[in-house]
């Protein structure tokens, strides 16, 4: 339904912008937004639980209008996701936040800084875990820890 609305947002710009009653850039910014916020969607969506043999988007820890992506400057990007864990008190959180770190920092195709964060209200100590998994002296040493390692490259895996 949001692509619908998205397509219909974008065709009703383009009819505006060719009447003359909107300019070009105005119109293509949020799209350009919109389409890179996809494309990271499209990226994360596949990654694996690391506990059910679901992947992240089926358990709905994200979602399309969980990813913001935000202009810095004209090649950078600032992202943002919104993760929500199965329930209050999960203990994967943390592993949850790293794989989708490891994950966009590998294959973004365009230059960002990214922050992840639990959806508010959604963990018994998310700001802990939001902490943890922006500190990337943190996230360097958890990469370090091989059984860590294996946990995080099989949930980034891409699946056949």
């Amino acid at each position: 339904m949001e692509r619908v609305f998205g397509l219909l947002s974008w065709t009703l710009s383009r009819v505006l912008w060719l009447s003359g009653l909107s300019e070009p850039g105005a119109a293509q910014q949020p799209r350009i937004m919109e389409e890179k916020a996809l494309e990271v969607y499209d990226l994360i969506r596949t990654i694996r639980d690391p506990e059910k043999p679901n992947t992240l988007e089926e358990l709905e820890v994200v979602t399309e209008s969980c990813v913001e992506v935000q202009e810095i400057d004209e090649e950078d990007y600032l992202v943002i996701i919104r993760f929500t864990p199965t329930v209050p008190h999960c203990s994967l959180a943390t592993l949850i936040g790293l794989c989708l770190r490891v994950k966009l920092q590998r294959c973004l195709p365009f230059k960002h800084k990214l922050e992840i964060y639990i959806s508010e209200g959604t963990h018994s100590t998310e700001e802990d875990i939001n902490k943890q998994i922006n500190d990337k002296e943190r996230v360097a040493a958890a990469m370090e820890n091989p059984n860590l390692r294996e946990i995080v490259e099989q949930c980034v895996l891409e699946p056949d």
